[in-house]
């Protein structure tokens, strides 16, 4: 692992995601989270044939810094959700594997000037792509109290979201809330104080999940990796948030992000994967010490039916 990888990011459960895979020397895999390219360098490393090849997503351009030089890689600057069309574009039908490591980088983190983490000051932006969609700043000014109180409990978990909600709402009628330390002093006073640090963290989560539409991502990512997804091909997803991880845990068992099973004309369960772990993957405790940022991350591996 090169300097800068270890600086952008450390790759978590690496084995034992790319060990799921499953991988042929000669398949066609699918890295849809690039990043510090930590998990797609492990999969090109075991891709001996001359037919195998790799490509591998993102659409933050700091990832391009870390890309392979490889013949059997291609980088697609591009949010995962649109995979169908780009292995379309590539003339691709088929796909042998998909590996996700739904994380935000530990770069983007410590990125001073994104956002992402309340430890700088810094305009609340938060975009993954920085060349297009709402910031973080727009949600907090101009969201109605009762979308950011859904926000801030559906994906930051946040017990008092109502009321953080109204603060929010009040503190932006004096002022608009434009920095990460603006929005810090509005709504640190409502936080208890051992859990403080804690807390902040899901609504600085909360605001990058609604920003980046990530939930819609996914669950447009799964559907399209359910259909091009060979039989007996795998998928390999790391995920960091309940409602991600039950994202996928009902993909893997119906097929769909709601786990509505679908039965035929005889009463058969008609789902398209077959759980390899039915108990999720966790880090071990030597990796969640040297890397603190891999605790909440769990494996879910499927293989096509």
């Amino acid at each position: 692992m090169g300097l800068e990888e270890k600086t952008y990011h450390i790759p978590v459960l690496m084995r034992e995601s790319v060990d799921g895979l499953n991988i042929h020397e000669n398949g066609i895999y699918v890295d849809v989270t690039f990043g510090g390219g930590g998990h797609s360098r492990e999969i090109l490393s075991r891709l001996k044939g001359e037919k195998s090849h790799l490509y591998s997503f993102d659409q933050d351009a700091d990832a391009e810094h870390n890309i392979v030089k490889s013949d059997k890689f291609t980088f697609v600057r591009s949010n995962f959700r649109f995979l169908k069309n780009w292995m379309r574009y590539y003339g691709i039908e088929e796909i042998d594997g998909l590996l996700a490591d739904l994380g935000v980088s530990s770069h983007h983190f410590d990125d001073e000037e994104r956002g992402f983490s309340f430890r700088f000051d810094a305009p609340l932006d938060m975009r993954m792509n920085k060349r297009e969609g709402i910031t973080a700043s727009d949600i907090i000014n101009y969201y109605e109290e009762e979308q950011l109180s859904n926000i801030f409990f559906l994906y930051g978990e946040l017990k008092n979201a109502k009321k953080l909600a109204a603060t929010i709402i009040k503190e932006r009628n004096k002022k608009k809330i434009v920095s990460t330390h603006d929005l810090i002093n509005a709504t640190s006073f409502l936080f208890k104080r051992e859990r403080e640090k804690k807390d902040i963290a899901k609504l600085f989560q909360a605001l990058r999940i609604e920003v980046n539409q990530e939930m819609t991502a996914l669950k447009d990512m799964l559907n399209a990796a359910t259909k091009i997804l060979k039989p007996g091909g795998r998928l390999s997803v790391i995920t960091y948030h309940s409602l991600e991880d039950r994202i996928v845990k009902n993909f893997i068992k119906s097929g769909n992000a709601e786990g509505e099973i679908h039965k035929d004309f005889f009463g058969r369960s008609e789902t398209p994967y077959i759980a390899i772990n039915n108990k999720v993957i966790i880090p071990s405790e030597e990796e969640q010490n040297n890397n603190p940022r891999s605790r909440s991350a769990k494996l879910r591996i499927a293989e096509k039916a």
